[in-house]
């Protein structure tokens, strides 16, 4: 099965191989040479390929798996995050507030304490207050997103100095929690974190820089080699992450294979699309191809901004008067999709609520009525809530099915802050991952980091499992329920290949990575057991030894 015979600069035995073209794991050796993968054959034939400098790795009953390739991140944002005040490791207001009075404490020269990875559920109705935080810095502004970046925590001096108070109005694509005075009370909704952040100094370019490479090490440390980021653009309190992977292309040092997805400004319409053709034509440098864009549809169903077919509930069960918002009007939006379809973008969408999910699917069937099928591979990211009568349009239009499987569980976010204000059967439509599958749609696999761990591992357990692993963050702080809507599970093999060959595909990398197949590039990873052979409730104990870029290692377990 090999495809010359070159010698092997590296041969793998003593295990077992998924290929990510076939249903279970085969029993095979594999030799890379040149940055290819050279042959998966029998042991003899893999050894006949080795000389006396070639690197043996025995898997020791171990996996050889495809590099993971994760459809939703964004890396840039979140290594910068790594850096600052970051507040992901923890899971209690007072773990919280000793991080930032640490930090504030570490770096008196900060003119403002900036950072985030605070988690909604911890604070009661998931609104931490300004009071809280007054508590711990009260002589320097402080400004922390939350985990899902939909939200902010800000303290009194923050919003003092940005001019915010009980007369200032909620800007149409948001909302500021206030006191019953009307004072803000310290938490800012979707676009209302840009009254505090256009306040906020953004990190430097050698600040964004190191957090864009302390990133992709996390991410090869979890076997992750290739990526799409989902948001390139610049933002409140952050720099414009295109300058930033163009300069780690050009120089060498962004050595993952990236997909950068360019923001849609929904603020501006049909306008900027020249300026996106532009953007895409600069943008492909080294690894970094930016030939995707970004359409944020709708918000998050925990601070009742998903775009929802029917009105939220209230906390005796009502039907309110909201049903979230449409960033994108619709007309505007199915216009602006058949346009850059037309222009051979490929189009990431947020689509978390059942009328965002309907909206973008009517826009991608009017954009397929004017311009014809094509190879574009349009995805849709999140689907928390997919109306059944949509759940057969994904196949039906080529559309992705791009899944954060980590949410799909029973945790305090989703039974406290979601579950409730659903309803229990449209709660029920929750993460439909199976019936998507069912219905051919097409998988691909991503974390949404910082939002969530980008630990594809954990992602893959809660896809099998509908529960979180017992290490994952929050894990511990509730009774654990019972799977959450089992009928939706993946099989091991199903959810591994949408992390792999499926994430290859939204990519348009499929046909060189994504499969463990002779002349593919040698995106590699070792993991320590086969989670075939061990019972499902253990997928999230199986660990990364060794992660191969290009044939090239670049990260080895140390212990």
């Amino acid at each position: 099965m090999s495809n010359n015979r070159q010698r092997a600069d590296t041969v793998f035995v003593g295990g077992k191989v998924f290929t990510a073209t076939g249903p279970a794991p085969v029993d095979a050796a594999v030799a890379i040479g040149g940055g290819r993968i050279l042959a998966v054959a029998d042991d003899a034939t893999v050894r006949s390929l080795a000389d006396a400098d070639t690197e043996v790795v025995d898997l020791a009953g171990g996996l050889l798996v495809p590099g993971f390739q994760d459809a939703h991140v964004h890396p840039a944002v979140a290594g910068v995050q790594m850096l600052s005040c970051d507040l992901g490791e923890e899971r209690s207001i007072e773990g919280y507030l000793a991080v930032v009075a640490a930090y504030a404490e570490e770096h008196p020269e900060a003119a403002w304490i900036r950072g985030g990875g605070w988690s909604m559920d911890v604070f009661p109705g998931g609104t931490p207050t300004r009071a809280l935080l007054d508590a711990v810095v009260p002589d320097r502004p402080v400004m922390l997103t939350n985990r899902d970046g939909h939200g902010a925590w800000v303290n009194t001096r923050a919003l003092a100095l940005s001019g915010v108070d009980r007369t200032t109005p909620d800007p149409v694509d948001g909302r500021i929690e206030r006191d019953a005075d009307g004072t803000p009370a310290g938490t800012l909704q979707e676009g209302a974190m840009d009254l505090v952040a256009r306040h906020v100094p953004i990190a430097t370019p050698e600040e964004a820089h190191a957090g864009l490479l302390a990133a992709q090490e996390h991410l090869f440390s979890l076997g992750v080699t290739s990526w799409q980021d989902a948001m390139i653009g610049a933002f409140p309190g952050n720099p414009d992450n295109y300058g930033v992977y163009l300069r780690a292309a050009r120089e060498g040092s962004l050595r993952a294979r990236v997909v950068g997805a360019l923001w849609w400004d929904r603020e501006r319409g049909l306008e900027q699309i020249p300026e996106l053709e532009e953007r895409r034509r600069t943008g492909r440098v080294g690894r970094f191809n930016a030939t995707s864009i970004k359409i944020m549809q709708d918000g998050i169903a925990e601070n009742f901004t998903a775009g929802l077919l029917e009105p939220y509930l209230d906390g005796c069960g009502c039907a309110t008067a909201n049903s979230g918002l449409s960033f994108i009007e619709p007309d505007l939006l199915t216009e602006a999709v058949s346009r850059l379809d037309r222009s051979g973008f490929q189009v990431h969408f947020h689509a978390l609520g059942d009328r965002a999910v309907r909206e973008v699917l009517d826009a991608l069937a009017a954009a397929r009525a004017a311009n014809g099928p094509n190879d574009n591979r349009h995805h849709l990211a999140h689907l928390q809530i997919v109306h059944p009568d949509d759940i057969g349009r994904f196949a039906s239009l080529g559309a992705a099915a791009n899944i954060q499987a980590l949410w799909a569980a029973h945790e305090p976010q989703m039974d406290e802050l979601t579950i409730p204000f659903l309803g229990p059967e449209r709660a029920a439509l929750q993460y439909p991952f199976g019936d998507l599958q069912r219905a051919g749609a097409r998988l691909v696999a991503g974390s949404d980091w910082s939002v969530s761990s980008p630990n594809p591992l954990w992602g893959i357990h809660v896809a099998v499992n509908r529960a979180v692993p017992d290490e994952a963050p929050g894990s511990g702080t509730f009774e654990p329920l019972a799977p959450f809507f089992p009928e939706q599970a993946l099989t091991l093999s199903q959810a591994l290949t949408a992390y792999t060959a499926g994430s290859a595909w939204v990519n348009h990398l499929d046909e060189v990575t994504g499969t463990v197949e002779a002349g593919k590039c040698a995106d590699l990873v070792v993991l320590d057991r086969d989670p075939f052979a061990h019972p499902s409730e253990e997928i999230a104990d199986t660990r990364v030894l060794r992660t191969y870029l290009d044939g090239e290692l670049v990260f080895a377990a140390t212990d």
